[in-house]
């Protein structure tokens, strides 16, 4: 007797366990684990952010997309330990509305990071910036020009009794689809 063989689970754009609906981009941002595994950004199945990619660093690490087209615009990271915040606010400023932001903690996002900075995600969307801790794990997702606060958000709070590792809480791994805009009409 042959046991049918278990049917491999389809693998969709950046590992979602569903396709997105059409106009829609599929993504998956992952926080860094400690300071050893470094965060990743995926966009339509295309790695924007790795270590791997040798893009990732210590702190913020930032993806900027065009809302309307899904075009990567820029990826940078912000080190908020020992950097200096002025670059990430030289980033984050003149953003252009519809822009997408994807962010991904890597060590410790929020040492450095001000009052102004945590405001401007906040305009982004982002409802946990303004309590980033030392050492949080921290992945989210917003937009320039956004209405409301974003659903793609997690703040993982580093606690001794809570950590998973020594020092770091975990990482965080969060995916789903986000809706393209329509072009803004000329």
């Amino acid at each position: 007797m042959r046991l049918a063989a278990e049917p491999r689970p389809r693998r969709y754009k950046c590992g979602l366990s569903a396709p997105c609906p059409p106009k829609h981009l599929a993504f998956r941002v992952v926080s860094g684990a400690a300071n050893v595994i470094g965060p990743k950004i995926c966009l339509e199945d295309k790695m924007l952010v790795s270590s791997l990619k040798d893009n990732a660093g210590r702190g913020i690490n930032v993806a900027l997309v065009n809302g309307v087209t899904g075009e990567l615009l820029e990826t940078k990271s912000f080190d908020m330990w020992a950097g200096d915040v002025s670059d990430l606010l030289k980033f984050i400023r003149p953003l252009h509305e519809g822009t997408l932001v994807f962010v991904a903690s890597f060590d410790d996002a929020a040492t450095k990071m001000n009052d102004e900075a945590r405001r401007l995600f906040e305009e982004l969307g982002s409802t946990a910036a303004k309590e980033l801790a030392f050492r949080d794990s921290w992945v989210f997702v917003g937009a320039k020009g956004i209405e409301n606060k974003s659903p793609f958000e997690q703040r993982m709070k580093n606690s001794k009794g809570n950590n998973k590792y020594e020092g770091w809480p975990e990482s965080l791994e969060m995916d789903g689809c986000i809706p393209l805009r329509a072009p803004l009409d000329s």
